[in-house]
This record gives C-alpha cells, structure tokens and sequence, in this order.
C-alpha cells in the first residue's frame, strides 16, 4: 500500500467500508494527470472502480475547492437529463486523508483536452461532438434549482456583481506581481454591468475536457463542479467561447480542441446555444470580458501554487504566462460589448 501525494491509503482503507461498502480487495490508487485544481485520484480494489477528489495541496483560496459543493450539485442532478457520475460518499473530515473529499463513480469516457485528440475521428464525429458539448450545456441552464433540491445552491439575485467582486480578490490574494490590465479590466467591468439573464444552475468551468465523451461520441459525464453555483448562465457560455479563443494562442496551456475540422466555430457555439436555449446575447462583450477575468484569477491561482511548489504534476511552468494575453482579449470585449 503505497500512499500518493494528498492521499492517505491507510486511513482511506479503514475510512471506506462503512461510507461506500466492503471492498473486494485491498485499494489501490493511481493519480489521474492533467488536474490542474483538485486533485483526482482512480481507486480499485480490483473488481470495481471509483473516482477520489480532493483539494489541491497547499494555498487554497476562500470559495473555492467546495468538495461538498461538488457533491451536492452531482448528486442533485441525478434525477435530470444532465449526464452526471453518480455519488458515493462525502466525508468532511479532514481528518482522514488530510482534506475533505468524495467518492463518485468511474464513468468511461475520454475528456478531448487537444485537438490532435480528435483529428483522427474526422470532421464529422467531431462535429457531433462539439454540438452536444453546447447542448448539454444549454440542457444544464433549463433546469429549474428548485425542482432539484438546490433552491438554497446560491444567490441568484447581483451574481454578476458578486463575480467582479470575487475574481478580484481571488487575484489579489494570489498576488505575486503587478499585473495593471487586470487592474482596468475590473473597472470596467465593475462600471458596465448589464441586466442579468434569467437565473439557473451555472457550471463554472464547462469546456470539452470537463466532460466524457464515450465510444458512441455521446456526451456521458459533466465533470469538474467545484465552482458550480446559481446565477446568470451567460457566464458559462462567455468562459467556454473564451476557451476556444484562447486554443488557438495558448496551445496546451489551455485545451486547443476548437481548431480540430469539424468543430463548430464561435459563431456556430452562439447560435447552437441561442437555438436550444433561447437567451439574450445581446450584451454577450460584458460577459467575454467577465470571462477572461474570471479565467486570469484562476491561471493566476495556479501560478501562485506553482511558485510556492505547491502542486503536483507537470505542466505548470508557463501558466502565468498566458495571463497577459487573456486580460488583453477580456479587455478587447468590452469594446465591442
């Protein structure tokens, strides 16, 4: 039994019969890559499989890394069309691996994160593919909180104005340089606030490689709710579109899968959204701009992390690089807004 970075086997061992069951046989856990927040693990005890999630290690800003939040919200989703895993256990205790943490089903599936990826399914498939992320995404905002159980899951009423608010304090506490266009982005933001959209369930982070796509190329598991809230679901879609911006210039600093033929441009996202999900796009600059905001002070969170050595895996040396041209492109929005 070999313990991994954030995860105590021993105490996991005594900890899991009473909350998921009797395992078949000793558990055994693999790190999964490419996690550049929680941390993820795949536990097996050699019959079955399940998935681990715990916080990162180290600075861990206030709000975010709820695993309870995450839990509740899947496990609410259950009963709704939004293709989720489903849950085990929740256990609070920091106790017993160091952090809280859930168990949740092994979905299979593959999270597309590079275009390379998808190439060879040709233009077609990923078409398809690229529709039903955007579907999928438009089915998550036509559900009622309320009918779920998540009517108390967040304030709906001023979360635009929330959101300005909290990404700057998320940057400012991970601040270790000035970065002044983050400084006039705010301002803006903060002195444009449109009316916001009908309020639903909003995801946080939605892109191709938070979901899994199985072998039918059909959409199976909405992964990744850590930041998952009540609000104005425009948001989900200007962070996604900005994804897709930022593929083409970040290359595998964020996922590249828009440049692979067949998946749909940012025009075709908009109006396969609009067509499914009817919403106003009118004022869609303020919330590209939010966007970027929003994606910089969580680069900048992992920067920090890095920094400070703080994570666990490959990858994070040129983070804080891609925040200049983010706020630049957040900033470019609000000109056309």
């Amino acid at each position: 039994m070999t313990d991994l970075p954030g995860l105590d086997l021993e105490r996991l061992c005594a900890w899991w019969p009473d909350h998921v069951g009797t395992p078949a046989g000793e558990l055994r856990a693999t790190l999964i890559a490419g996690g550049k927040s929680n941390l993820t693990y795949e536990v097996t005890d050699g019959a079955a499989t399940w998935i681990v999630r715990r916080p990162p290690l180290g600075h861990v800003l206030a709000t975010a890394h709820d695993m309870a939040r995450e839990y509740r919200v899947m496990t609410a989703l259950r009963t709704t069309e939004v293709p989720v895993p489903e849950t085990f256990a929740l256990c609070q205790d920091p106790e017993v691996i160091g952090a809280p943490f859930y168990v949740m089903d092994r979905v299979a599936g593959t999270p597309y994160r590079e275009a390379r990826e998808l190439a060879p399914l040709g233009a077609d498939r990923v078409r398809a593919i690229s529709i039903r992320l955007v579907d999928t995404l438009a089915m998550l905002h036509q559900v009622d909180p309320t009918e779920v159980g998540l009517a108390d899951f967040g304030r709906a009423e001023g979360f635009l104005t929330r959101q300005v608010a909290r990404w700057k304090k998320q940057l400012d506490a991970s601040h270790t340089r000035d970065l002044p266009a983050a400084d006039r982005l705010h301002a803006r933001l903060a002195a444009s606030l449109p009316p916001e959209s009908a309020p639903g369930i909003v995801h946080g982070d939605y892109r191709l490689d938070n979901v899994l796509i199985d072998e039918r190329d059909e959409l199976v598991a909405v992964l990744d709710w850590e930041m998952a809230t009540l609000g104005d679901p425009l948001t989900d879609l200007a962070l996604m579109v900005v994804y897709q911006r930022m593929g083409s210039t970040a290359g595998a600093l964020v996922s590249d899968v828009a440049s692979a033929p067949g998946y749909l441009s940012e025009d075709e996202v908009l109006q396969q959204y609009a067509a499914a999900g009817g919403r106003d796009l009118s004022r869609f600059g303020f919330y590209l701009g939010l966007a970027a905001f929003k994606l910089a002070g969580i680069l900048e969170g992992i920067h920090y992390r890095y920094l400070h050595g703080q994570t666990v895996g490959s990858g994070f040396e040129h983070i804080g690089e891609a925040i200049h041209p983010l706020l630049a492109a957040g900033l470019s929005a609000l000109d056309q807004d």
